[in-house]
């Protein structure tokens, strides 16, 4: 029998955040999550979605690429300079240039993890030469995954109603070519987040990004998801840009870059 994932949709877009945003992007969102934060803008991928073949997947992938792949075939330029160390940049070393191709191409959720056929994907999609990133919550094991992907990787804050299922185990699989997500919505979020990146030294291990939680209308709230517990002060995008700064926190700032370009409410971008 064919090994199969349930898709809920797969679109090519610009990545809205992490160190790759703005780069052109194939986007696979997996269906099903077993958490349910508070400020959720994909409930939809709970449950909706089709069972589709890993063969057929790729083959999506490979069209929405087509355009790319002239592109592709000049060779990268060499680049010790690369302004984001790590990331999407081909830099030099011992060994030549890291080539990377475009489009990137990301497991979202929903939680990617949760389905097994999820790793034999990523990993047939880095043999394609794809630079694969995985979106996960971090409430589920990241080891497995291949080692070629670069994993962003979700701490979850208190506003989530979620921070209880933080899985602090993956935190020694984490690599330079990872990053950590902090979603923050609240005041108590931000403390919260400053305390686990000096207490686990979360700079030291990959980037860190402090990302702004673009607050939910009434008609993009899900009944399902959990309610922000009491007591949380609400937090703007300029009052926590400024505490980053006056902290010196070793972050990068990050707004959902793709609820800028389009409607909050638009999927498939």
């Amino acid at each position: 029998m064919a090994e199969t994932l349930n898709v809920n949709e797969i679109y090519l877009s610009l990545q809205g955040e992490s160190t790759f945003a703005g780069l052109p992007c194939v986007f696979i969102r997996l269906t099903a999550c077993n958490l349910r934060c508070s400020y959720c803008d994909t409930a939809y991928a709970f449950t909706e979605g089709r069972r589709r073949s890993l063969d057929e997947i790729i083959a999506e992938v490979e069209r929405l690429a087509g355009p790319y792949e002239i592109a592709n075939r000049q060779p990268p330029i060499a680049s010790s300079q690369s302004p984001i160390a790590g990331s999407q940049f081909p830099t030099a070393d011992s060994q030549g240039p890291i080539a990377y191709r475009l489009p990137l191409v990301e497991l979202t959720g929903g939680e990617p993890l949760l389905q097994a056929n999820a790793l034999p994907l990523m990993r047939r999609l880095c043999d394609a030469g794809y630079t694969v990133l995985v979106e996960t919550s971090g409430a589920l094991d990241i080891a497995p995954v291949d080692p070629r992907v670069r994993r962003i990787m979700d701490l979850k804050c208190p506003s989530s109603g979620e921070a209880a299922r933080n899985r602090w185990e993956n935190l020694p699989h984490l690599t330079a070519t990872d990053e950590v997500k902090f979603v923050i919505g609240t005041a108590e979020d931000y403390v919260w987040a400053k305390e686990q990146l000096a207490r686990h030294q979360l700079a030291s291990r990959c980037p860190v990004l402090f990302s702004w939680v673009a607050p939910l209308q009434p008609h993009q709230r899900d009944p399902v998801l959990k309610p922000v517990p009491s007591g949380q002060t609400p937090i703007t995008r300029l009052e926590l840009v400024e505490r980053i700064i006056a902290d010196a926190l070793p972050v990068r700032f990050q707004l959902q870059m793709h609820k800028v370009i389009w409607s909050p409410d638009q999927r498939g971008v």
